[in-house]
């Protein structure tokens, strides 16, 4: 009998072992993959204005995957080092709480998640493991911690000032990038609009209202009912405008996009995505909604994978944003790859000058590019982040100690300026844990 408990206990520690250190790393490669064209050729011209510009991209999801981001990865599609290579000024890393079972692009219900077994395999804390919300919040802290420890290669960004700081820096040395954070889908405020501002605290600075389900707050794309805003969020649209928090339509279904588009005081983004008269799917934007986005003063950020641009190259990407300029204008097209986002792409953030020469080959100017690789989105961010913190009030506490530790509160709260309206960053303690 003890010969069989042993041998038993063993069995389940190599089944610990592989479910913890290898299903994750396999689920990822599995995922994320890289499909290079053999005619990816570079040209010199291409290659020298690459160099010169500032790109940046709207959406990511590499923060979920628990690799080390700092290191050069051998799987995956983006992280410091990439950046770096491909000249990324600034990386919006956005925060994936929650997918369905059996993910799909037309009907997907709530009631399944497949970021719990994630968030197992990789040992996030128990509270991540039934809150969206503390998932987020997880999130944020595992992005500080490799800034803290990037040795000023990552920066993180939060407010203008960040940013023009940030690029008065960059222009002396290139060997940096900077990170913003982004959350897909208002899922990650567990059904309550007081989680709204412990996200805004912990540095996010925009949110799609939807993900791949519909939610308490909007109808999405992909999801049952694909209906508007709800009551609720009508109230998170008000709630998001006056603590400045950028609303992201990506994943939203058209009637939430009608909804937004009339409620909303300030601009919004469509991260990461294409155009139907372009790629004809439910997924991407109509011309009409395009245009609305534009008329807010907003962006449209074209993604690189085949449901975004109905094609596998990077061609394709450049064709799907000279359409895009046609509906909306140049000055509100910017790049949405959806790195490491469960999706095949056609070069990874080492070899975004593939997009450049593409644009090229497209009949794009020189000073067209500079405006979608980047520019347009530096601008939108310099004018559109909150210039300053937001007060923590002093109904903290509505928010629970596993959500919100009240030592993380006290941290996040003791640097006001004098007139309490300035929270400051405390310095995060490099903590690599990967």
């Amino acid at each position: 009998m003890k010969k069989i408990i042993v041998l038993v206990a063993g069995l389940l520690l190599v089944l610990l072992a592989v479910f913890f250190g290898w299903v994750p790393r396999l689920v990822e490669s599995t995922l994320n993959r890289v499909r290079a064209s053999p005619s990816s050729r570079v040209s010199p011209q291409a290659r020298a204005l690459h160099g010169d510009l500032q790109i940046v991209d709207l959406h990511a999801d590499s923060l979920l995957w628990g690799r080390d981001l700092l290191e050069r990865g051998s799987r995956g599609h983006a992280d410091v080092p990439r950046l770096i290579e491909g000249n990324v000024a600034l990386e919006v890393f956005t925060a994936v709480t929650k997918t369905p079972r059996g993910l799909n692009y037309d009907r997907n219900e709530a009631n399944s998640d497949n970021i719990f077994w994630l968030a197992l395999a990789q040992r996030w804390p128990p509270s991540t493991w039934n809150s969206l919300t503390a998932r987020a919040l997880y999130l944020a802290k595992r992005f500080d911690q490799t800034a803290a420890c990037s040795n000023g290669k990552l920066v993180a960004i939060r407010t203008p000032q960040d940013l023009a700081s940030y690029l008065k820096r960059r222009k002396e040395n290139r060997e940096i990038t900077a990170g913003l954070l982004g959350i897909e889908g208002a899922q990650a405020l567990d059904g309550k609009i007081e989680n709204l501002e412990p996200l805004v605290q912990a540095g996010y600075r925009y949110m799609s209202l939807t993900h791949f389900f519909d939610d308490e707050f909007a109808g999405s794309s992909a999801g049952v009912t694909k209906g508007g805003l709800t009551p609720l969020g009508h109230e998170l649209v008000r709630q998001m405008n006056a603590r400045g928090m950028i609303i992201d339509l990506a994943h939203s279904s058209p009637q939430t996009i009608r909804d937004v588009l009339a409620e909303s005081k300030r601009p919004v983004i469509y991260s990461h995505g294409g155009l139907q008269g372009n790629c004809n799917n439910r997924r991407n934007l109509s011309d009409e909604e395009a245009r609305g986005i534009a008329r807010s003063g907003g962006i449209i950020g074209i993604g690189f994978w085949p449901i975004a641009v109905c094609a596998k190259d990077a061609r394709a990407i450049a064709r799907a944003i000279r359409y895009a300029v046609q509906i909306a204008g140049i000055e509100h097209v910017g790049l949405g790859s959806d790195f490491d986002g469960s999706v095949t792409v056609p070069f990874d953030a080492a070899h975004l000058s593939e997009l450049t020469e593409a644009l090229l080959q497209e009949g794009f100017s020189a000073a067209d590019i500079r405006a979608v690789m980047g520019g347009n989105a530096l601008r939108f961010f310099s004018e559109n982040l909150p210039k300053q913190w937001i007060q923590l009030n002093s109904s903290l506490e509505f928010f629970s100690e596993a959500l919100w530790p009240a030592a993380s509160r006290v941290k996040y709260a003791q640097d006001f300026d004098g007139a309490g309206t300035n929270a400051i960053w405390k310095e995060i303690r490099c903590i690599r844990d990967h």
